[in-house]
């Protein structure tokens, strides 16, 4: 059975795909380099995948686009990373400034500020976000790029951050980056959690669950989540009370 989330991705997918047939980027009979053969060939490697390109299009067909490849459209045709993986923003919108750009400014901050539902990439909020809605800000002392900030909502992690709370946080770049026990901000699926976290590994040594733990411990109970594809961490660097 094919996960919820890869409908989602796929349903995307299919988005991204006409809006480049709308731009030009991709003409379905072109043999001058933009045709479906070579669209295949640049996302899956072999222009003879022409068909399972269309099996993806066909909404009623079972074959869906996975992440690996939905990534590589991104670099091919500048997608929106953000809103092809996550359903955050616009196709071709603005994302989370890139980590490899750390030393540029940004005018208006460095900090994007957003919602816990639209940083979640669920409901409308996630749709609907244009590059206009997104605001940045500075704070002094927090300087370069991938960094966002959302309010707190809910009591599970007091006394450290409080509801209504904002906080900024780092994106980070692999799971082997983790720190047990310090606070992210967990991304999985569409759902989204700040706690402390604690890598789990199975019998190859590789991460395949985190343990998150809520500072509210007494009220809260300890609960594990699987990795996968989805899955994206941001490290809580930041707490700022009644913003």
């Amino acid at each position: 059975m094919i996960r919820e989330d890869r409908i989602q991705l796929n349903d995307r997918f299919i988005q991204v795909f006409n809006l480049l047939q709308e731009r030009g980027d991709v003409v379905l009979n072109d043999r001058s380099g933009k045709g479906m053969g070579d669209f295949a060939e640049r996302i899956l490697g072999n222009r003879a995948y022409g068909h399972i390109v269309r099996a993806f299009l066909n909404e009623d067909d079972k074959r869906v686009i996975d992440y690996r490849h939905a990534r590589t459209i991104c670099r091919e045709f500048g997608v929106n990373e953000s809103y092809l993986i996550d359903g955050i923003g616009t196709p071709f919108g603005i994302e989370l400034p890139q980590m490899d750009r750390a030393n540029t400014v940004y005018p208006q901050g460095n900090i994007l500020f957003t919602s816990v539902q639209a940083f979640a990439g669920s409901g409308e909020a996630a749709g609907g976000q244009s590059a206009e809605d997104n605001q940045y800000f500075a704070v002094p002392g927090i300087a370069g790029s991938g960094l966002v900030a959302f309010p707190i909502e809910g009591d599970s992690m007091n006394p450290i951050i409080s509801n209504g709370d904002t906080i900024i946080c780092r994106e980070v770049r692999s799971l082997d980056e983790i720190k047990d026990n310090e606070i992210y901000t967990v991304k999985i699926n569409g759902s989204l959690w700040v706690k402390h976290v604690q890598k789990m590994y199975n019998n190859r040594g590789k991460i395949n669950k985190l343990k998150l733990i809520s500072a509210n411990h007494l009220e809260f109970d300890a609960f594990e989540e699987d990795v996968n594809e989805t899955t994206k961490l941001y490290k809580v660097i930041s707490i700022i009370h009644n913003l």
